[in-house]
């Protein structure tokens, strides 16, 4: 499978969506370790590992120290590292480990009997992941208990390995590559995955049912931006022992890039939305102008809203089908996304965002007929911010890809006003995995979007548009009127009918895109009574 992870070269944006696509091999590395952990009673058979009778690389503990540990130790860490010129990481792994394939590195897995608090009756258990192949940095761990924080140290009886792998594992303490947390999420007694930190600053979490899909990360920076990006990395995390009592878990992690240093803490609470509330303080190096907080990564390669040069058995792939907004003024917004020809960004300018997410919206097997990828099955991801966050734009990016393999998607928050350099700057949000938020009783939102030529005869530059409408309870006498605006070209044949067999209305128009390359597209429905309707979006590109 090292395959799915080249990447094209000839592109300006090839070194983003490569980067982008280390964070997918979060989902391959979880979905290759993952082994669903029984009840205490039933020990598998496991192959022990095989251990090198010579020392490896000794690493130095930098962050993850055994010692006393409150809410402001990780904040008082990022500030004096911000205070230093930035260090990049340099750890050598021994040679054998550092040239891993893909198939050698997925060949090294957790212990399942070796799962922290395995034995001690709380409602979470945690795994780490081997460093190799492309995971190269080491990363700290520390458990807290109380007010102290035990040094997680690296040890072989943590892992097995296959047949696969010829290289035997390191005695010493060579760091972790990330780790994961298990929950008794979908059945009583099973421990499946929960939350995956590996890569970077990704992570990624699931709510009942779901499978991998999207990921987070801790920070954005210069996202698509010609010098190229920046990606920030989790150096260290602290996780708090859980309480038996308690569907509660947290994690502290340290934040650090040549531009910033931070402290984050993620308060986890599984559930059919695993909820998690993140709370983050940053220390900038440098004046941060194009920064994004709260970014969410996602995979657009078709749906029936956009197939052109599509040679696809299935209707639809997609990880996230739409970006979904309520911005300062209440008003809810649906702009489906589109895996375009060229590289696109869009800003929606808002004052205090209150809510805003890449959503999986279509929930139906037939859409995409993947008995393998079970697209249905993807979480979406809702940000909640938590305060003021101010002026600012929702910014969306969609990158080209012919191959699902690549994350080509991203979302966040641009502050209006850089972060200064030397400064502190705090913000808190909730993260919602699982199911979109849930609308009112009589709340109108776009379930479907399609698009093609409008002369069924011929081929013609004119498109039709379909957009429907589904009514959440029951069906009302009422007729909508629309309204289609257009940034350029020319929008015919506005016509609004009723969907019965989608409890709802059908938006149907034509445009005519005369000389334009690029139209900004916008639809209302108008009610004769008030209610909430969501306002369509959507870029049309040649």
């Amino acid at each position: 499978m090292v395959s799915l992870l080249r990447c094209p070269s000839s592109k300006p944006y090839s070194s983003l969506i490569c980067s982008l696509t280390l964070g997918a091999v979060v989902a391959l590395s979880g979905v290759a370790y993952a082994e669903e952990t029984k009840p205490a009673e039933t020990v598998p058979v496991v192959t022990p590992p095989k251990v090198i009778s010579q020392p490896a690389t000794k690493n130095q503990v930098r962050f993850t120290k055994t010692g006393a540990f409150d809410s402001d130790t990780v904040v008082k860490i990022a500030k004096r590292l911000a205070a230093k010129p930035y260090v990049a990481l340099k750890d050598p792994l021994p040679a054998g480990l550092a040239k891993l394939s893909y198939d050698e590195y997925r060949d090294i897995r957790f212990n399942p009997t070796a799962s922290i608090w395995r034995d001690q009756g709380v409602p979470f258990q945690m795994q780490m992941f081997h460093r190799g192949f492309y995971f190269q940095d080491l990363i700290e761990i520390a458990i807290v208990e109380g007010q102290n924080a035990t040094h997680l140290a690296y040890e072989p009886k943590y892992f097995t390995a296959g047949e696969v792998i010829t290289q035997a594992l390191p005695n010493d303490d060579i760091g972790y590559s990330g780790f994961r947390i298990h929950n008794q999420l979908n059945t009583n007694g099973v421990f499946d995955e929960l939350m995956v930190f590996q890569g970077a600053s990704y992570f990624r979490a699931l709510g009942k049912g779901n499978a991998y899909g999207l990921s987070s990360r801790g920070l954005a920076l210069k996202t698509a931006d010609a010098e190229g990006e920046e990606f920030p990395i989790f150096r260290a995390f602290w996780v708090e022992r859980p309480y038996n009592d308690s569907n509660l878990i947290v994690v502290h992690a340290l934040l650090d890039s040549p531009s910033v240093a931070g402290a984050y803490t993620f308060s986890v609470r599984p559930g059919d939305n695993t909820l998690i509330d993140v709370e983050a303080t940053l220390f900038p190096r440098v004046e941060l102008s194009k920064v994004g907080l709260a970014p969410s990564t996602s995979m657009f390669l078709h749906s029936l809203n956009g197939r052109h040069d599509t040679d696809d058995f299935r209707p639809e792939v997609h990880d996230s089908d739409g970006l979904l907004m309520l911005n300062g003024r209440g008003e809810h917004l649906w702009r489906p996304l589109a895996n375009p020809r060229q590289l696109q960004v869009s800003a929606f300018s808002d004052n205090s965002p209150q809510g805003f997410g890449l959503i999986q919206r279509e929930r139906d097997y037939a859409s995409y007929q993947d008995l393998e990828a079970h697209y249905e099955r993807r979480p979406s991801l809702w940000i909640e911010p938590v305060g003021n966050w101010g002026q600012g734009s929702v910014v969306l990016t969609e990158i080209p890809t012919e191959s699902e393999i690549h994350d080509n998607i991203v979302s966040y928050w641009k502050p209006r006003q850089p972060i200064p350099a030397g400064s502190e700057f705090h913000f808190a949000y909730r993260m919602s995995w699982g199911e979109e938020p849930a609308a009112k009783v009589g709340a109108v939102h776009v379930s479907r979007s399609a698009s093609g030529r409008a002369d069924i005869a011929k081929a013609t530059p004119r498109r039709l548009f379909v957009v429907d409408y589904q009514i959440e309870g029951p069906m009302t006498d009422e007729m909508p009127v629309a309204k289609v605006e257009a940034s350029g070209g020319v929008v015919t044949n506005v016509v609004i009918a009723r969907n019965a067999a989608n409890n709802g209305y059908r938006l149907a128009f034509e445009l005519e895109p005369e000389d334009k390359e690029l139209i900004e597209l916008r639809a209302e429905l108008k009610f004769p009574t008030p209610r909430q309707v969501e306002t369509w979006l959507y870029r049309w590109t040649l």
